[in-house]
């Protein structure tokens, strides 16, 4: 899959001297939904705003789709459409003036189907002569994506898209997200809703302290950095664990009523059945045994933790 985005040794030094990117090295694939996870004050809204144009690097480059976003910035800006965090937008226009302004601002023509049809898809349509400030919440967050599709963009931005919005509206936004990438649109998130990149995403970066410490397809990040857990439910409770099960490294919980092993790599996996063995051979019976992975949580977690 060819790259659409390229960021390339980018940094950035706030006047205050504060260091919020630091030597970013970025590929984005065309035509896939990535998303962009850190803790708060990263480098994530920064370094969008770089890429978007919005923010000045201090040293490095970022093509959009082949176009270098400082010497062809009018290029690369057309190819790029962005959703932002706060809700800023004239109030007193009505939704369709909003997203018709919009598609303007980058000189494209009027095209009232393409407008209709973005409003439709987003379920904006019955709201189009509605003026902005009269719009709950959920409604206003569409309205910016609307605005921000409005000029058919490529690559699109959606910076905390579902922050304080609604389970249900969340939900329709993930539906749309998906038939945006079935378009061909290449769509990069920023999420504080973990379950939101691991339900999306088909790639996943990490950054933290302005550095990318991970790039990694999400379901081989998840077997790479995922633990499984084994847990045995004994019928009778055991002291301790005995010297002829130490090679399995199990863990005895509080209780005593429960053994759990823990592996991640499927040739760790494949001696869950000699561990059974082992237990028969020792008259340890157990009347039931559950599984679990760990969540892209507790992976980005243990990332941020490690990196600090």
């Amino acid at each position: 899959m060819d790259p659409i985005i390229v960021a390339s040794k980018l940094t950035k030094t706030y006047a205050s001297g504060f260091q919020a990117l630091k030597g970013v090295d970025l590929t984005i694939r065309r035509g896939e939904i990535f998303a962009l996870l850190g803790p708060n004050g990263a480098g994530k809204t920064t370094l969008i705003g770089v890429i978007c144009g919005i923010v000045n690097a201090t040293s490095g480059t970022v093509l959009a789709d082949g176009h270098d976003i400082v010497r062809d910035y009018r290029a690369a800006r057309t190819k790029i459409g962005l959703v932002p965090q706060e809700l800023s937008t004239d109030m007193f226009e009505t939704v369709w003036n909003a997203v018709t302004f919009s598609r303007g601002l980058f000189g494209k023509p009027k095209d009232p189907a393409h407008v209709e049809k973005v409003l439709r898809d987003l379920s904006l349509w019955e709201k189009r002569d509605s003026k902005i400030m009269t719009l709950s919440g959920g409604m206003k967050r569409r309205l910016l994506i609307a605005k921000a599709l409005s000029h058919e963009p490529r690559i699109l931005f959606l910076d905390e898209p579902t922050a304080g919005v609604d389970v249900e509206l969340r939900r329709d936004m993930w539906k749309m997200v998906r038939e945006l990438r079935e378009r061909g649109v290449t769509v990069i998130l920023t999420t504080h809703y973990i379950e939101e990149a691991e339900e999306m995403a088909d790639r996943i970066g990490v950054i933290n302290k302005g550095e990318i410490i991970l790039v990694e397809e999400k379901a081989a990040l998840m077997q790479k950095l995922g633990q499984k857990q084994l847990t045995l439910i004994l019928q009778r409770p055991l002291a301790s664990i005995p010297e002829a099960l130490s090679e399995y490294a199990l863990e005895l919980s509080d209780d005593k009523s429960r053994l759990v092993f823990s592996f991640q790599s499927e040739a760790e996996r494949a001696r869950i059945a000699g561990l059974l063995r082992a237990l028969a051979e020792l008259g340890i019976d157990f009347k039931d045994l559950q599984t679990r992975e760990s969540s892209l949580e507790e992976i980005f977690v243990s990332l941020v933790r490690s990196d600090a």
